[in-house]
C-alpha cells in the first residue's frame, strides 16, 4: 500500500535501490512511502527513483511510519534452540523492492545449525537474490546475518551469497504469488 507524499524536515541517511549505494535524502525532499516491512521503509522520489531507510531513521516519515517499520520480532520461545526460531527470523527479512520476505521468495537454499563444543550454535546460510546484478546482496546478507545473531542461543551466524541454481519465479512459494496476485 502506497503512502501519501511526505516532505522530510531533516537530512536522512538512505540506501539507493537497487545498486545499494549509500545516500544523503537532504531535508526538503520529498517522498511516498511504497513499503514499511522487516523493519525498514521504501521510499520513492517524484522521479521514481526508490530508496531504503533504516528503521532507526523511519521518524523522519513521521510517527505513523516510524510504529509502521518497527521490525517485526519473530516468535521465540527462550529456552532451547530450535532451527525453527532461525527460519521464523528469516520471515522477517525482506526484499526492498517486493513486499514478499526472502523465504517466501524462495531466496533462502540451506539453513543449517551445528551444535559448538563450546555451547550454542552455528547456523550456516545459503542465499541468493532475484537479480545477480542487485547491488543490496550485501545489504540483505546482513540484515540476516544480524536477525539470526540475535537469537538467544546462536553465537555464530554465517551467510553466503550463492548464485547456483541460479534463482527463477518456480522457487516463490503459493504463499509469495498469492501476495503478488499471481494466482
Amino acid at each position: 500500500m502506497r503512502g501519501a507524499m511526505t516532505v522530510i524536515e531533516r537530512d536522512v541517511d538512505a540506501m539507493l535501490i537497487p545498486s545499494g549505494d549509500k545516500v544523503l535524502l537532504p531535508a526538503g525532499s520529498e517522498l511516498t512511502v511504497v513499503q514499511t516491512l522487516g523493519g525498514n521503509v521504501t521510499v520513492q522520489d517524484p522521479y521514481g527513483q526508490l530508496f531504503r531507510i533504516d528503521e532507526k531513521n523511519a521518524d523522519v516519515l513521521g510517527e505513523e511510519y516510524a510504529a509502521k517499520a518497527k521490525a517485526p520480532d519473530a516468535e521465540v520461545t527462550p529456552g532451547e534452540f530450535h532451527e525453527e526460531q532461525v527460519w521464523e527470523q528469516l520471515r522477517t527479512v525482506y526484499d526492498p523492492e517486493i513486499p514478499v520476505n526472502i523465504v517466501e521468495l524462495g531466496l533462502v537454499y540451506t539453513c543449517k545449525a551445528t551444535p559448538l563444543d563450546e555451547g550454542g550454535q552455528r547456523v550456516d546460510i545459503e542465499m541468493t537474490l532475484t537479480a545477480p546484478g542487485c547491488g543490496m546482496g550485501q545489504v540483505l546478507v546482513e540484515d540476516v546475518r544480524s536477525k539470526v545473531s540475535a537469537l538467544p542461543g546462536v553465537k555464530e551466524a554465517h551467510v553466503e551469497l550463492v548464485w547456483e541454481p541460479q534463482w527463477d519465479q518456480s522457487r516463490m512459494t503459493d504463499v509469495a504469488r498469492l501476495q503478488l496476485g499471481w494466482m
